[in-house]
């Protein structure tokens, strides 16, 4: 196996004993790097210097018997939303083009207090918003299973340059399956956290400088490895620095350790959002193989009074609320406008969104109170299940479609043209009562393509998903190479 596709937690191994330096296995990145990000476009922005002289660092630090943390010298990417002191951070905004940073993104920091050594950027969509990954600052990045599709979006370079070798952990973000999406689209692992328990502090969008906390946005690691995930998790999970005072986060540990021991239900496909019939297919042979392995599958159960399209209107509804500060005064003028003329009968996703952004306060606080009745009903439903395996996204990775405006494309699922904000569905389900979720790779279509599923746990009870991935990465053998990487 080829150095960089060994998980984080071995890597930091090897440095810790120096089996080897962190300026060697910097460099052997570097090497991946130029051999394959000219094809992907994942790796967007660089600071080799600054990378080489901490890497330097790490290992005159070692020889002096000294320890940064756990990713001591570990070489890695971050999502390029995250300021990173020293580098330009976009957002892949035009005008934000100018814009360095000067200083650290809360989650960066934590990161970088624990040892790691940051070469680079990953690219995203303008301003992370969309489920595709390209930019009029950095281009277009490609899938490594299939350059003429997408990754995903945003996290779209993270997710690429995990499975090409290039990281072997990233830092992204979440409001829409910002990291479930590429996850599943390029076959690694990916932990969208529960609500507010990593700091977003220092991710654009908001913009520079923001100290507020964005509706339903997460940080969270992705890796090709569940057991990095977790690590990772360990060390980025906790109050924000004004918090830390005294606050503390201490998440509980999962709720069981045995297979056979957890309560699963399975939502694998859905009239309000119909999902791919080979995605479907992938699922319900992972259920097959949980069922073979004794483990007590639900497909029936759903939380009360909760289905996918409610679920889906009200997430909608709040997400584009969370649009709505960042939007120009013309552009929201002429939402506002347009909203008010075509009235309440045109429910396309263009005026879905115009209504969502322009929405009264008063709008907002009726349907954040939906919000908080389903938290409660999803509650009780965790009183008897463990996790819920669900679709990441409804359709396995789909060719590059750039037309403008968004959320009038297209998107054909088994044959039928629907539309492409569909993408959102099954992340929303979720992401809108702040649950968290872990994907994992469990297998590919028929020409190749990766398929990952989504496991979503309780609130404030991410170790518990996770320790259900690490069963299933081991029931479907995880991560797989894509050829040519």
């Amino acid at each position: 196996m080829d150095l960089a596709y060994r998980s984080t937690a071995r890597l930091a191994l090897m440095i810790r004993e120096g089996e080897l330096s962190a300026e060697a296995m910097l460099e052997h990145f570097l090497g991946r790097m130029e051999r394959h990000n000219a094809a992907l476009n994942a790796v967007v922005t660089t600071d080799l210097d600054a990378a080489r002289r901490r890497a330097r660092e790490a290992d005159a630090a070692r020889a002096r018997g000294e320890s940064w943390g756990p990713l001591h010298g570990i070489p890695m990417t971050v999502k390029e939303t995250y300021e990173v002191e020293g580098m330009p951070t976009t957002a892949g905004a035009p005008a934000l083009r100018d814009h360095w940073s000067e200083v650290n993104a809360a989650a960066v920091q934590r990161l970088l207090d624990a040892g790691v050594v940051i070469y680079g950027k990953t690219n995203v969509p303008l301003f992370a918003g969309d489920l595709q990954s390209y930019n009029a600052i950095y281009g277009t990045t490609n899938n490594p299973w299939d350059l003429a599709r997408t990754p995903g979006g945003s996290s779209g370079g993270s997710a690429a340059a995990l499975a090409a070798g290039m990281t072997s952990l990233e830092l992204g973000s979440d409001i829409g399956g910002s990291i479930r999406t590429p996850a599943s689209f390029c076959g690694v692992c990916g932990h969208k956290s529960s609500y507010g328990v990593i700091s977003s502090r220092g991710h654009i969008p908001g913009s520079p400088g923001s100290l507020s906390r964005t509706d339903i946005s997460v940080a969270g690691p992705l890796a090709r490895t569940v057991d990095d995930l977790q690590l990772a998790m360990g060390l980025l999970a906790g109050p924000e620095p004004e918090q830390a005072v005294g606050w503390q986060l201490r998440l509980p540990p999962a709720r069981w350790r045995r297979l056979t021991d957890f309560r699963v239900a399975a939502w694998l496909d859905d009239p309000g959002c119909p999902v791919d019939a080979e995605v479907v297919s992938i699922l319900e042979g992972l259920v097959g193989r949980l069922r073979t392995a004794g483990v007590q599958v639900d497909d029936q159960s759903r939380p009360q009074g909760i289905d996918l399209a409610s679920s889906h209107e009200t997430y909608y509804q709040l997400l584009t609320a969370t649009m709505s500060g960042g939007l120009p005064e013309k552009v929201f003028n002429t939402m506002l406008d347009k909203a008010e003329l075509a009235g309440l009968q045109d429910t396309s996703y263009p005026m879905r969104f115009a209504r969502g952004a322009i929405q009264r306060h008063g709008q907002w606080l009726r349907t954040h109170e939906k919000r908080l009745q389903m938290r409660k009903a999803w509650e009780a439903f965790f009183r008897g299940i463990d996790v819920v395996l669900a679709p990441a996204i409804h359709t396995p990775p789909f060719p590059h479609d750039h037309s403008q405006p968004m959320a009038e494309r297209r998107l054909a699922v088994n044959g039928v043209d629907r539309p492409y904000m569909d993408v959102l569905a099954w992340a929303g389900l979720a992401g809108v009562v702040y649950l968290p979720s872990t994907v994992v790779p469990v297998g590919h279509t028929a020409s190749g393509l990766p398929v990952g599923v989504q496991i979503i746990g309780p609130y404030l009870e991410d170790y518990t998903s996770l320790a259900f991935a690490r069963h299933v990465e081991a029931l479907t053998g995880g991560f797989v190479v894509p050829p040519g990487y």
